[in-house]
């Protein structure tokens, strides 16, 4: 315990040091910049402290199969695609200006986590990050969470086809719902720009 406390305590100071030459350096707490090595090491050593022990080791309960991805893969497409992209790469509008960043899932960096880390992160989020709490404590939302381990495991091996699946998943807005459905009627030959018909007043 007093190792775990002098660890997040030596993290703090870092922290500290991190944000005062970032201040004397004129760059301030912009969430434009990238962030610095040492942001990045003070995160993921933070991140690494606050794991309990037990979540790292916990094991996946529900076994891989063609219909376990596919939920997950669906699960993702709606609720993860806004910061993460549906590849994982998190080249998106709103992933890319998050401070820091939203990670690209491909890479060793989440690969190598275990899956009780992934499921943790997943349920608990991250602070001071853009990675919020899914969790609700149902047996249901924690089924759906570890289907998505499954599925960020397949990340570095999602195909075409699969992404493009996806697309149609996505969360849409207004526009692009408004979009899709003048195309769905001109492919029906139906006229898109039809006239209201004119009121008569008596």
């Amino acid at each position: 315990m007093r190792w775990f406390l002098g660890g997040i305590l030596f993290t703090v100071i870092v922290a500290m040091a991190a944000g005062l030459v970032l201040v004397r350096s004129g760059r301030g707490f912009s969430a434009r910049e990238k962030p610095t090595a040492m942001e990045t090491w003070v995160a993921q050593k933070s991140r690494a402290l606050a794991m309990p022990a037990e979540a790292k080791s916990r094991m996946n309960p529900i076994g891989n199969s063609p219909e376990v991805l596919a939920e997950g893969r669906a699960h993702w497409a709606d609720h993860c695609f806004s910061c993460h992209a549906n590849n994982g790469s998190g080249d998106t509008a709103l992933g890319k200006s998050l401070y820091p960043p939203a990670p690209d899932m491909r890479l060793p960096a989440t690969q190598q986590l275990t899956d009780g880390e992934l499921f943790y992160i997943i349920q608990n989020g991250i602070r001071l990050t853009g990675m919020p709490a899914w969790g609700n404590g149902t047996a249901r939302d924690e089924e759906d969470s570890w289907k998505l381990v499954h599925f960020i495991r397949h990340l570095p091996q999602i195909t075409l086809e699969e992404k493009k699946a996806m697309e149609k998943m996505n969360p849409k807005s207004a526009d692009e719902l408004a979009e899709e459905q003048e195309e769905e009627r001109f492919l029906r030959g139906e006229d898109s720009h039809e006239t209201t018909p004119e009121h008569h007043h008596h």
